[in-house]
C-alpha cells in the first residue's frame, strides 16, 4: 500500500509526506472527511510510509500483507457466542478477517466490516480490553528498529473505559510512537482525546480524480465514468455501489418510496408492516437507510429549484423526485430532517426498531401535508 493506490486527495498526500521527510510528525493524528473520501487509504499509506522508509524489501514484503510486527491495527468488534462472558473482544480476536478485508482494498465501510464478521444485527464497539493490549504491545521495543504506528479506525466507537485509557497513553506515548486515527464522526470522541492530536481534514474526492479512477480501475468508458463520479459526488464507496447493480441503495429506494407512498394514502396497517419490515434489517443497515433517507430529503428538496446542477440522484430516484419533490418544501424541510436525526439517535441507542421506525411512518403523514401542498 502506497499513496499512488490513494485515489486523488494530492493535497493531503504531500502533507504527509512532507511532515515525515521533516521530521515533524505529531505523535497522534486525526484523519476526518466524509464517507468514501479515502481516510483510510490514506492513513495505511502513510503508515506503511513510515515503517518502509528505508528499511529494505522484507519490510516492503510485510507491508504489503499488512503484517507488519510494528503496524497495530485497532477497530470495532463484537462478542462472540464462542467468547467466556469475562473476556473483552480485542481486534486481534478478528484480525485474520480484517486482513483478508484490507487486501481487497483500503476502502470501505463499516456495513462490509460487520458483513465480513457476520455480524450485521450487532453494533461493534473497542472495548477496554483493546486499550490493555494496546499498553502491552507499544510497551515493547520496535522489532525492527524504528516507529510504531497505532492505526485506530473509528475511535468515535471506543467505550468510555477504552477512551479514558487512550488518553492516558497519548498523553505518555512510548518512544517512537505514532497514533494515526481515522474518524468519521470527532465530535463524539472525548474532548481531551481530540485536544491532544493533530486534526487532518480530508475533503471529498475530486470529480476528476474520481473519473480516472473509474476509467483506469473499474475500465468504465468515459460517458459513464463522468455520471458516476459526478453522482458518487466524491465517495468511492458510493461509486462502487453505483457499478452494482443489486446495489443496497436499490431497496433503499423502494423502502423511501413505499413509505412516502403510505403516508399520503394514511395506510396505517401497511406502514405498521412496512415498520416491521425495517425490523428485520441490522441496526447498521437500519442507520444505513436512514442516512439514505435524509440524502433523498435533500435531493427532493433541491429538486424544486429546477437546477440540475444542485442535484446528485440516480435516474430511479429522479423519476421519484418528479412527481414527490413538491412534498418536501420550507414547511417542512427541517421538521423531518430532525425526525430522521432523532431515530438515529435512538437506533444507535438500541431503541425497538419497530417502534422507532412506526414512529417515524406516522409522523410523515403530517409532516407531508404542508400549505404548500394543499395549494397544488
Amino acid at each position: 500500500m502506497d499513496f499512488n493506490d490513494v485515489i486523488g486527495q494530492d493535497e493531503t498526500k504531500i502533507r504527509l509526506q512532507q511532515m515525515f521527510d521533516e521530521d515533524r510528525m505529531p505523535h497522534a493524528m486525526m484523519l476526518c472527511g466524509p464517507k468514501g473520501c479515502g481516510k483510510m487509504a490514506l492513513a495505511m499509506a502513510f503508515a506503511c510510509h513510515i515503517l518502509g522508509n528505508g528499511k529494505g524489501e522484507n519490510a516492503k514484503a510485510m507491508l504489503e500483507k499488512m503484517e507488519h510486527p510494528d503496524l497495530h491495527f485497532t477497530f470495532p468488534t463484537i462478542k462472540l457466542p464462542s467468547m467466556s462472558t469475562d473476556h473483552k473482544p480485542v481486534s486481534d480476536d478478528f484480525i485474520r478477517e480484517w486482513r483478508k478485508m484490507i487486501a481487497e482494498g483500503a476502502y470501505f465501510t463499516m456495513d462490509k466490516w460487520m458483513q465480513t464478521i457476520g455480524a450485521e444485527n450487532q453494533q461493534a464497539i473497542i472495548t477496554a480490553g483493546e486499550s490493555d493490549e494496546l499498553v502491552r504491545k507499544l510497551s515493547m521495543k520496535s522489532s525492527q528498529g524504528g516507529y510504531k504506528v497505532s492505526l485506530i479506525w473509528l475511535p468515535e466507537r471506543m467505550n468510555t473505559e477504552c477512551a479514558n485509557k487512550l488518553l492516558k497513553l497519548i498523553e505518555e506515548p512510548p518512544r517512537q510512537t505514532v497514533f494515526i486515527m481515522v474518524c468519521e464522526e470527532p465530535d463524539k470522541l472525548l474532548e481531551t482525546i481530540r485536544s491532544r492530536t493533530q486534526r487532518i481534514d480530508v475533503k471529498k474526492i475530486d470529480e476528476e480524480s474520481m473519473r480516472l479512477a473509474l476509467t483506469e480501475r473499474r475500465g468504465l468508458g468515459e460517458d459513464d465514468a463522468r455520471r458516476i463520479a459526478r453522482l458518487a459526488n466524491g465517495n468511492w464507496t458510493k461509486a462502487l455501489d453505483e457499478l452494482d447493480s443489486g446495489s443496497e441503495n436499490e431497496l433503499f429506494l423502494d423502502m423511501f418510496c413505499s413509505l412516502m407512498r403510505l403516508a399520503y394514502m394514511r395506510n396505517i396497517r401497511e406502514m405498521k408492516r412496512w415498520s416491521e419490515t425495517m425490523q428485520t434489517f441490522g441496526r447498521e443497515k437500519q442507520k444505513r437507510f436512514l442516512e439514505y433517507f435524509l440524502h433523498l430529503i435533500r435531493e427532493n428538496f433541491m429538486y424544486n429549484f429546477r437546477n440540475p446542477e444542485l442535484n446528485y440522484m440516480t435516474r430511479k430516484e429522479e423519476d421519484f423526485a418528479r412527481n414527490f419533490a413538491r412534498f418536501v418544501n420550507e414547511y417542512n424541510i427541517l421538521q423531518i430532517n430532525n425526525l430522521a436525526n432523532t431515530a438515529i439517535r435512538d437506533i444507535g441507542q438500541n431503541a425497538n426498531a419497530k417502534i422507532v421506525f412506526f414512529d417515524l411512518a406516522l409522523q410523515m403523514i403530517v409532516l407531508l401535508i404542508t400549505p404548500a401542498t394543499q395549494k397544488k
